[in-house]
């Protein structure tokens, strides 16, 4: 009698990748669900909801991607200084220009499960802004998407 297949976190430790990304002319939602995937673990066989069983995916020139229609002046991204009337908001196009790895940070993170294990993945999650990062060790992948 066959039983149902289990990942343990050991074995899921053990089978971990690293891909590298180049988000150049890469339409942002499309980019980031493929990244989502690939953190979760959902591109393999032995996919398992609650293990953390993704690889890690190392995105470079974060800052050449494409987006479609006027997103650029109307999507804003908030955030809060924790002090009365601290709310800040900037439009893409402003966080393009100062910080373009947080676009596709908060993109990848939108489509996460926002719990703990949502939060342990997206540690799997590196950006660059440029086309060269400090992961040569780990002899990433090239991933086509």
């Amino acid at each position: 009698m066959k039983k149902t297949f289990q990942l343990t976190a050991e074995e899921a430790r053990a089978q971990r990748e690293w891909w590298v990304v180049d988000a150049s002319g890469k339409t942002l939602g499309r980019l980031a669900s493929e990244i989502a995937k690939i953190l979760r673990g959902k591109h393999k066989p032995t996919f398992t909801p609650h293990v953390d069983c993704g690889d890690f995916v190392i995105v470079v020139n974060a800052d050449k991607f494409v987006v479609t229609g006027n997103k650029l002046d109307t999507v804003r991204y908030y955030r809060h200084s924790r002090y009365p009337g601290g709310l800040k908001s900037r439009t893409m196009r402003e966080m393009l220009r100062k910080h373009p790895e947080r676009i596709i940070y908060e993109a990848v993170r939108g489509m996460m499960p926002k719990t703990r294990l949502g939060r342990a993945q997206m540690r799997k999650l590196r950006v660059y802004a440029s086309s060269d990062h400090p992961h040569q060790a780990q002899k990433p992948k090239k991933l086509e998407l």
